[in-house]
């Protein structure tokens, strides 16, 4: 592959993707880098009911169909690991495990990462502890399980997995759910579905390698052989040294950061919306910004 090239785009959720599209059919020579599948965070949804011209999708068929336009326009890719920069010159320096690449502009859409309950949580991956019910579900197909948190993505989890699981056990600390009301008159009526309110996860029960229950802060255990955490997402933007408020990029109206020629897009930057949509729209602004001032 090459070492120089006019854009290098972090991040292939919905935003890098489009901004790649947008790029490459501006004239422009863009090159994405992803370390994990395309799509990102998208590849985790299980139901799509809001994105203009599919009535219902999911996630992983999303991102494919998006995929394709990439591959279509013979945009550049590479699955690797970002694991330093170097913004301060005219010539950004971006680099990865095996390669040192160098770009007049940088887009960022590294988008966000699930939370977790404990900061050793990666330590108990692969053993009954998950983020992705979609990506993992099938694993604990006939097994009684547990989802925690409150929001839409638990919802969604949660019902997701009763059609594969015994059981699904939703752990909250409030007592009222923060989902839509429609979700989660969903979760009520499904019978599979128990609710544990106002409860925490305060350890895991780990024996012969797996998980065999939770302990909770009220004293009770949970049997599950899988635990899926949807507590919500943080910015996946440390290693970019651009201003930011509470982890989230700060852009201007062209999605450009403090940084002249450095952008940003998607779910890591600072709004009011996050959505698939908002998302694409971001990307196509970004894409925009440059080709205009790479003309100039």
């Amino acid at each position: 592959m090459k070492e120089k090239y006019d854009v290098i785009v972090i991040g292939s959720g919905m935003a890098g993707m489009t901004a790649a599209i947008y790029l490459k059919r501006g004239g422009l020579n863009p090159l994405v880098i992803e370390e994990g599948a395309p799509g990102g965070q998208l590849n985790k949804i299980n139901v799509i009911e809001n994105y203009p011209g599919f009535a219902k999708t999911d996630g992983p068929t999303l991102s494919a169909e998006v995929f394709k336009q990439v591959e279509a326009l013979d945009v550049e890719y590479l699955y690797d690991k970002v694991v330093k920069l170097d913004l301060t010159k005219e010539e950004k320096m971006v680099k990865t495990i095996n390669h040192k690449l160098y770009c007049k502009y940088l887009v960022i859409a590294t988008g966000r990462l699930s939370k977790k309950l404990f900061n050793d949580d990666d330590k108990y991956a692969g053993k009954g502890i998950s983020y992705c019910a979609l990506c993992d579900g099938n694993l604990y197909k006939g097994q009684d399980v547990a989802v925690v948190g409150g929001g839409n993505s638990a919802m969604e989890e949660a019902l997701y997995l009763s059609e594969i699981c015994k059981t699904v056990t939703i752990i909250y600390r409030g007592d009222t759910f923060r989902a839509d009301a429609a979700l989660v008159d969903d979760v009520k009526k499904t019978k599979n579905i128990k609710i544990v309110y106002n409860a925490n996860v305060t350890e895991y029960n780990i024996e012969n390698g797996k998980l065999t229950s939770v302990l909770l802060d009220t004293g009770s255990t949970v049997e599950v052989s899988g635990l899926f955490i949807s507590i919500g997402s943080s910015p996946s933007a440390e290693i970019f040294d651009v201003e930011k408020d509470k982890g989230f990029i700060i852009v201007d109206d062209e999605c450009m950061t403090n940084v002249e020629n450095v952008y940003a897009c998607g779910d890591v930057i600072k709004k009011n919306v996050y959505q698939l949509t908002t998302a694409a729209g971001e990307g196509t602004t970004v894409a925009y910004s440059i080709i205009k001032k790479s003309k100039k």
